[in-house]
C-alpha cells in the first residue's frame, strides 16, 4: 500500500516505547501502550474487552504518538475536527503524521497483526453521531485510496465499555484486511467495538492504528508513564511495534512539548 508523504512539517510527539519483546520500561499495558498498574501485562479496559469480546478484537492496535491531556498535539485531535471551525493547521499536522506513520511503519503494523497488507479502509465513528463522513476519513481517503468500510454507530449506543453492536457496517468483503484508524484512544471501547463489527460482518484482519494515545496526567498510574517523556521529534526509524534489529535498540520514547 504505497503512501506518499506531505510537504508538512510532523510536530514534536510523545512516541510510544517500542516493545521489543520483555517488559517495556516505563510499564506500559501491551496492547494499548496505556499506563499500567503495577504486577499487570495489560491495562484493566484492555483486559475486560478481551473477555467479553475474545476472538472478535483487533489483531493489534498500534498507537502513533501519545496525545498527553493539556499539550498542543491533543488539543489538535480535537480542532482538526471542529464541527464550528476546524483548524487547518491542525488537520495539516494531523494529516502529515498519519501518512508518514503509515509509509514508514505499516509494514510493520501488518507483520505484527500476522497480516497482508490492508485492502480496506475503515475510521472508528465519533462518540457524538456525528453525520456524514468522518473528518479523518475525508483527509486520508485521497492519498490512500484504499476501499472504504462504513461504519455508522447505532442510536442509542454510545458508551464506554465494549459493544459488539454499537457499530453498523457497510459492505465488507469476505476474509477482508481492514485498516481501522482511531484519532484518539482513551479506553478503547470504541474502537474495540468497531473492530469486532467489521468481524462480524465478514473481515478477517483488522489493525488498529492511533493517531494519539491519550493519556490524562492526573490519572493514578499515568505517573511514572509521563514522568519519562522528553521532547522529541517523529522518528521514521521506530514504532511501537518496530522490531529491534541487531544493530540497537528503538530510539526512546518522547513527550509533546
Amino acid at each position: 500500500m504505497p503512501v506518499p508523504h506531505l510537504p508538512v512539517p510532523v510536530p514534536h510527539l510523545p512516541v510510544p516505547v517500542p516493545v521489543p519483546g520483555g517488559s517495556p520500561a516505563p510499564p506500559v499495558c501491551g496492547l494499548c501502550r496505556g499506563p499500567l498498574r503495577p504486577g499487570f501485562s495489560r491495562c484493566y479496559q484492555c483486559e475486560r474487552q478481551d473477555l467479553l469480546g475474545r476472538g472478535l478484537l483487533a489483531d493489534a492496535v498500534v498507537p502513533i504518538s501519545y496525545a498527553i491531556k493539556g499539550t498542543a498535539f491533543a488539543a489538535d485531535l480535537w480542532r482538526y475536527k471542529s464541527q464550528a471551525a476546524p483548524a487547518a493547521s491542525a488537520r495539516a499536522s494531523v494529516l502529515a503524521l498519519l501518512l508518514a506513520f503509515l509509509a514508514d511503519h505499516g509494514t510493520c503494523v501488518w507483520r505484527h497483526a500476522a497480516m497482508p497488507p490492508p485492502g480496506c479502509l475503515a475510521v472508528v465513528p465519533t462518540g457524538s453521531g456525528r453525520p456524514g463522513l468522518h473528518p479523518l476519513l475525508q483527509l486520508v481517503s485521497p492519498y490512500l485510496r484504499l476501499p472504504p468500510c462504513a461504519l455508522a454507530i447505532r442510536p442509542g449506543r454510545q458508551g464506554r465499555d465494549l459493544d459488539l453492536e454499537r457499530f453498523q457496517v457497510g459492505r465488507v468483503p469476505p476474509g477482508a484486511s481492514v485498516l481501522l484508524v482511531d484519532d484518539t484512544w482513551v479506553s478503547g471501547a470504541s474502537a474495540q467495538s468497531a473492530a469486532a463489527a467489521l468481524r462480524l460482518a465478514g473481515a478477517r484482519h483488522v489493525a488498529v492504528v492511533v493517531v494519539g494515545r491519550h493519556v490524562n496526567p492526573a490519572d493514578r498510574w499515568a505517573g511514572p508513564l509521563v514522568a519519562g517523556l522528553t521532547p522529541a521529534r517523529y522518528d521514521s526509524s521506530s514504532c511501537a511495534v518496530h522490531r529491534v534489529s541487531s544493530f540497537g535498540a528503538p530510539g526512546s520514547a518522547g513527550a509533546a512539548p
